[in-house]
């Protein structure tokens, strides 16, 4: 561990191999932090981090942060970062209640400066959180969503995998899988074909998710109609089981077609 003199560590926080630490960084007591990671200066580790392998914390962020939750009455939880995760300046990572114990972001990462990650927020692998987006308390994101910046997302909200979400943007309802969605208020706006092709999905599975969200949004159908639709008129396919799943699953409901289609 290469570390300043000027940091404050506990002396029982569990620091990995070959950890750099800079001046003025905290480390509390209870504090777990893996191997090849960089702590930059005045970054603040709080008891209840949990924090991977070859992780990037800069300046000012502060992670286990006590939940902002009236709820919450000290109980011991956890905040649980992936590896290969970069945490960018500050940014707040808040620990779990008793709701869920933990709050966690996954492996590879990105949450761009000032971004908050509230009380019992699940984040799978490979998620960008845009600068200053703010998520509330309880949010699932699945992998490979994009949250674009300044974006606020309410609590309890789902939003799925190999999603785009458009800067600014109020998020109160659930996200399906494969989607853009932009505009104020936000609607779909139609899949995720960048993205799509980034990540090596066929011209097959590409087409076929078009053709399902054409089913959902555009043919005049209520969600229920429109997932007896999808269930008889296409086969079985991971694309065609996440979507309807993530749909039956919500208790939110999910975003609205936009009105120009």
């Amino acid at each position: 561990m290469s570390h300043s003199s000027l940091a404050v560590i506990h002396p029982e926080a569990q620091i990995g191999q070959n950890v750099t630490i800079g001046p003025f960084a905290v480390i509390e007591k209870d504090v777990i932090i893996g191997d090849n990671c960089h702590i930059y200066s005045h970054a603040v580790i709080l008891n209840g981090a949990r924090i991977g392998n070859n992780c990037t914390i800069f300046p000012n962020a502060v992670i286990a942060g006590i939940p902002q939750d009236l709820k919450f009455r000290g109980e011991d939880s956890i905040a649980e970062i992936g590896n290969n995760t970069t945490i960018r300046e500050c940014v707040t990572v808040n620990r779990g209640t008793a709701s869920r114990g933990k709050t966690v972001v996954g492996s590879n990462c990105l949450l761009m400066a000032y971004s908050h990650i509230a009380h019992d927020c699940i984040l799978k692998d490979n998620i960008i959180i845009g600068n200053a987006t703010q998520l509330a308390g309880e949010v699932e994101v699945e992998d490979h969503a994009i949250i674009s910046g300044g974006c606020l997302v309410h609590q309890f909200v789902r939003i799925s995998s190999h999603v785009m979400i458009q800067g600014g943007s109020r998020i109160g309802k659930d996200i399906p899988p494969y989607t853009l969605i932009g505009r104020e208020p936000i609607v779909y706006c139609g899949i995720n074909i960048v993205g799509l092709r980034r990540r090596g999905f066929t011209n097959e599975q590409v087409f076929l998710i078009q053709d399902i969200y054409r089913t959902l949004y555009t043919r005049g159908l209520n969600n229920s109609e429109a997932l007896r639709c999808i269930e008889t008129e296409y086969s079985p396919s991971i694309e065609r089981d996440l979507i309807l799943n993530f749909i039956k699953s919500s208790t939110r409901g999910i975003v609205r077609g936009s009105i120009d289609e």
